[in-house]
């Protein structure tokens, strides 16, 4: 069994759930984790897991959506009042971009301690998105003493950020970009890391496989993430499929728990 640990199933390129989780479930793929990315969709998220048993959900503020200031008072209460309905597993995708023409920084990282905050009081796992900013995440969980721990996404930091995430109980995200043959860093953080430390994903719809240039990305390719992933590690597809789905079980508790 594969479990996609990261993928936007709705987000548009995604009318069709019903048939998408048909398809993926043919190959294996049989579990999603699907991250919040608004405040405006939390709500069909809530409504996504209760129709889709096989979906599981994070909510939480991406700081690339963060143009519009939001009133980040009523938003954590918001967000505080949907922890509450206990169909959820994880705050997020939460985090900081330093990619050009993102929103302030000093604002994404304001908002950042806030959700980590709400987490904490809540005893919950995150989400967080890096995107050239792992050392100021680190600053951050080691700021608020954040020691629940959750998934790394997308992680393409040294493998020195790598093993400080780890030892604040993350796992580290591994998507796409490994089966790029140019992403020669990612590979060898890769090859570097124990079994029990990273999970795979899609990002679907973005973040698409070598091969699949231009083209939306989907969940159904976590198979061939694991298939590169088992390549690069020396190792067989069905082990990556079976400890990469017992490490996001390990770090996001209410897995099997969640209504």
């Amino acid at each position: 069994m594969y479990i996609d640990s990261h993928c936007h199933l709705d987000f548009p390129q995604f009318k069709d759930l019903p048939d998408l989780i048909s398809s993926c479930s043919e190959v294996g793929v049989n579990e999603f984790l699907v991250p919040g990315t608004t405040e405006g969709s939390w709500s069909s998220l809530i409504k996504i897991r209760q129709n889709y048993p096989q979906i599981k959900i994070a909510l939480g503020l991406h700081p690339y959506f963060l143009n519009e200031r939001v009133q980040l008072d009523q938003a954590m209460q918001k967000l505080e009042h949907f922890l509450g309905y206990g169909s959820v597993v994880a705050v997020g995708e939460i985090g900081l971009d330093k990619w050009p023409n993102m929103p302030d920084y000093h604002y994404q990282f304001e908002v950042l301690l806030e959700q980590l905050r709400l987490a904490k009081r809540h005893n919950m796992p995150v989400i967080l998105h890096a995107r050239k900013s792992e050392d100021d995440l680190l600053k951050a969980i080691r700021m608020l003493n954040f020691d629940r721990g959750g998934v790394v996404h997308a992680f393409n930091g040294s493998f020195d950020q790598a093993q400080r995430f780890i030892n604040d109980g993350f796992v580290l995200g591994i998507g796409g970009t490994v089966t790029y043959p140019r992403a020669s860093k990612a590979r060898r953080v890769l090859q570097a890391l124990a079994d029990e430390h990273f999970v795979i994903e899609t990002d679907a719809p973005d973040m698409p496989l070598c091969g699949y240039q231009g083209q939306p990305n989907s969940p159904i390719r976590v198979v061939e993430v694991a298939e590169q992933v088992a390549i690069l590690r020396g190792q067989s597809v069905e082990a990556v499929a079976q400890y990469t789905s017992a490490n996001l079980q390990r770090v996001l508790p209410n897995w099997y728990k969640v209504k």
